[in-house]
């Protein structure tokens, strides 16, 4: 038989479990404190939008600045390098946009006759007309049914045959300083504003220690390491995924180019570079770059090869970057969920226009960040992050209330493919189960919601036998008790081998309700696993009428768990019926507790106060506990009944020597 063991090394859970309790409710802003945010950065996105772009190209370029530091370069020299260079970048991207968009505005016309050539053969496909001869018959249609009507209104006073038009040329004389106001003006506000950005990045990259301390004595001088560490994180993560992001996309776009020149679709150079610089946009971004060679395709030659052939060379690019490149390279290290990249790109829109589109993503990660350190704006880390919002027991009791344990076992299964059935149990299903029985102490959930969580969590556990079968089917692996100062074990604490089971049975019982026996019934599940033959019983089972019906002549030990601490009085009651009804038999009682542990002399003190075998608090000390080969607590007699002995003593003697 396979032993099985509880790896205690499982921080993760006891930790979610340990904040649970004292982590406060996320507190969320009120409605005019969010509109007047979007209000201000609506309406003042001429100020906002240059110094969010600064912002953003100062997390890219700072580790630039820091390696060239470190070559022995000076600071100024170093940023005046790195902003020079990547603004030249971006002037060289756009001019050669540029030109490529012009040179193909030319030869548009070229390619009239393939887009007809096309549009005539869509026409005559299908049977009894093409879909486009039948859109085009109904359009016909509504237009002569709206002419008729036209024709069937009263007529009006008869009009004068229409005149001919006289075309007229108006031609004005403009002065040559208006000629160049008309050439300049248009161009002055980008390169205003790009003048600005270079500016303020320049200068954000000087003097970043200054505004780094300036930040920290605003917002966060009660908390030092806190802020620093928002600080870093949010520079981290933004400079990695924009760094990042354009090493994808650079490995995206040359072999999108190279291919698009192969297949002979004009201006290769112009669909890399917007592949490029489309692909910062999420989602949308890769679409809209590969629509518009298909349609330049579609345009250059007569047949649909190319069409197919430019679709799979997008298709297999974009398959082997998501798939392969992007998590090799960061993953999804952004922090933000999928949904939540979808939102902000569209917020981003809205409030900024393309520039927001292509900000939306790392002006996003700031707010994560933000809300992820600072309490303030917890929010925003709730409302856009990646990680889990419910720890795993809070989650899954939402699950069992809400009546759906297959989710809860699709939950549950994920997590048994890194854990074992009995760590599952212990830090996850009891503390669920116990939210609910808080709930019922509180009077918030009524009996039919009651019974509802306790049949979906009956469910959830025979839902599990198939795993707790693959469990009991191992082998056996060979087990190291981790010791103090081992570095097998990295979170300190040791591992517990858990005894076999076999040739001995055991009673699994619920005490008081019906969400005790679905503890009971996870217990059970457990101690089949490591081979004890089990049997399980309901609270009603162990009612003082029903408690001598049990079959108890092949069991060893009775496990009564409680999820309320407060009947330690029918704990002991339990104790003495069941002892009562079979002298031999061992009687355990678990009071479940989040941790598992009470610690050994409480529980030790606790079962002697109680007459009973052993007392537990998690579920890796009721198997020990049930499986133990100790013998059976001798049941102690009532103090009551020794009193009427002694009384009753004096008596007898009185009698016998009144007889004599």
């Amino acid at each position: 038989m396979a032993h099985r063991r509880n790896d205690m090394a499982s921080p993760g859970l006891e930790d979610t479990l340990s904040a649970a309790a004292t982590h406060p409710r996320t507190s969320l802003p009120n409605v005019a404190t969010i509109v007047t945010t979007v209000a201000a950065l609506y309406f003042g996105r001429e100020v906002f939008l240059p110094i969010a772009i600064a912002l953003l190209l100062t997390f890219a370029l700072a580790p630039l600045v820091a390696a060239l530091k470190k070559v022995g370069i000076p600071r100024i020299a170093a940023v005046i390098a790195c902003v020079l260079g990547a603004f030249a970048a971006l002037a060289l991207f756009s001019f050669i946009v540029a030109t490529q968009v012009s040179e193909l505005a030319q030869n548009i016309p070229v390619y009239q006759t393939n887009i007809l050539a096309k549009i005539r053969s869509l026409k005559e496909t299908g049977v009894g007309g093409g879909i486009i001869a039948r859109l085009s018959h109904v359009v016909e249609r509504v237009g002569q049914e709206i002419d008729r009507q036209d024709a069937s209104l009263p007529a009006a006073t008869p009009e004068k045959p229409p005149r001919e038009p006289v075309p007229v040329e108006i031609i004005s004389r403009e002065r040559p300083l208006q000629v160049l106001q008309n050439i300049v003006g248009p161009l002055i506000s980008p390169l205003g504003s790009a003048g600005l950005i270079i500016v303020v990045v320049i200068f954000m990259l000087l003097e970043r220690e200054d505004l780094r301390d300036r930040f920290i004595r605003l917002v966060g001088y009660g908390d030092l390491h806190r802020t620093t560490e928002a600080l870093r994180d949010a520079g981290k993560r933004v400079g990695r995924y924009l760094l990042m992001q354009l090493v994808v996309n650079i490995v995206y776009a040359i072999p999108i180019a190279i291919g698009l020149w192969i297949l002979g679709i004009p201006n290769a150079l112009l669909w890399g570079l917007l592949a490029l610089a489309l692909r910062f946009v999420p989602y949308i971004g890769p679409a809209i770059g590969m629509l518009l060679p298909l349609f330049l395709a579609l345009a250059v030659a007569p047949g649909w090869s190319l069409v197919l052939w430019t679709a799979a060379l997008f298709v297999a690019m974009e398959l082997i970057t998501g798939n392969v490149i992007e998590p090799w390279l960061y993953g999804s290290r952004t922090g933000l969920s999928p949904l939540a990249i979808i939102v902000a790109a569209i917020f981003w829109t809205w409030l900024w226009g393309p520039l927001g589109l292509i900000l939306s993503t790392p002006l996003t990660v700031c707010l994560v960040v933000l809300g992820r350190h600072v309490p303030q704006f917890e929010f925003l880390d709730v409302l856009f992050g990646n990680e889990p919002v419910l720890e795993p027991h809070a989650r899954l009791y939402q699950r069992l209330l809400a009546g759906d344990p297959e989710e809860a076992t699709d939950h549950a299964e994920e997590m048994l493919e890194e854990k074992y059935l009995v760590e599952f149990y212990d830090k996850v299903a009891i503390p669920a189960l116990l939210l609910g029985e808080r709930d019922r102490v509180r009077g918030v959930m009524g009996d039919l919601q009651r019974r509802q969580v306790a049949a979906s969590a009956m469910t959830l556990v025979a839902n599990l036998d198939d795993s707790a079968q693959e469990e009991a089917g191992e082998e056996e692996e060979p087990h190291v008790a981790a010791e103090a100062g081992d570095d097998s074990d990295s979170s300190g604490e040791d591992q517990t081998e858990l005894p076999d089971g076999t040739d001995m049975s055991v009673l699994c019982a619920g005490g008081r309700g019906e969400l005790d026996d679905a503890t009971a019934a996870m217990l059970a599940q457990v101690l089949e696993v490591q081979g004890a033959t089990v049997s399980k019983a309901g609270f009603a089972d162990l009612e003082p009428p029903a408690i001598r019906h049990l079959e108890l002549e092949t069991v060893d030990t009775v496990v009564v768990g409680f999820l309320n601490r407060d009947s330690v009085k029918h704990a002991r009651f339990l104790v003495r019926r069941l002892k009562r009804a079979k002298a031999a038999l061992r009687v355990g009682i678990v009071f479940w507790s989040e941790t598992g542990s009470e610690g050994k002399e409480t529980a030790a003190k606790l079962a002697q106060d109680m007459n009973a075998d052993f007392v537990a608090h998690g579920m890796v000390d009721a198997v020990l506990g049930a499986l133990s080969n100790e013998p059976p607590v001798a049941l102690k007699r009532i103090a009551k009944r020794r009193m009427r002995r002694q009384r009753a003593a004096p008596r007898k003697v009185a009698a016998a020597a009144a007889a004599g």
